[in-house]
């Protein structure tokens, strides 16, 4: 059960080492250019939440950060036992959700630098990092895992 706390390990390291070259590779709103328009490194800071929403309330971002991280570490250990797609789900949230903790507490903002605008809608998605990306993947996992879960139930009822 353990051995899932080094997918969180490896989210929060692979999102703080990106975060790192970012800060010290390139300047504030700079942007490098990989697959032009569509996607590109914009170096960018949300002071924050999603979408840079309570910009400045720093205070209830920690209390909810802490809050989240227990509620995840209970579920971890008393509801996901032996469910490994629940398991993997949760400790992207676990890593997605310290990644951008340990900015805010550290930076005092969260770096940001994936910037990526879907062509056939020319709607330019809001720029997010490693830590986010893992956040929404868990969620994707998460409600696959419920919906599994629901099925096997089902299953179950009918035998």
């Amino acid at each position: 059960m353990y051995k899932y706390y080094g997918l969180a390990a490896f989210v929060v390291l692979l999102d703080q080492w990106t975060k790192w070259l970012i800060v010290k590779n390139m300047e504030y709103a700079e942007r490098i250019a990989v697959w032009d328009p569509w996607f590109g490194i914009l170096s960018h800071r949300n002071r924050g939440a999603a979408w840079g929403m309570l910009e400045g309330q720093m205070w209830l971002f920690s209390i909810v950060t802490v809050a989240v991280i227990c509620a995840i570490l209970y579920f971890y250990h008393k509801e996901a036992k032996g469910k490994p797609v629940f398991q993997v789900g949760l400790m992207l949230l676990l890593g997605g959700a310290l990644g951008n903790f340990i900015d805010r507490l550290f930076r005092g903002e969260v770096v940001d630098f994936v910037d990526v605008l879907i062509p056939i809608i020319n709607y330019d998605f809001p720029i997010f990092n490693v830590a986010d990306a893992a956040l929404t993947i868990a969620v994707v996992v998460l409600m696959i895992g419920l919906i599994m879960e629901d099925k096997k139930e089902k299953k179950q009822v009918k035998q």
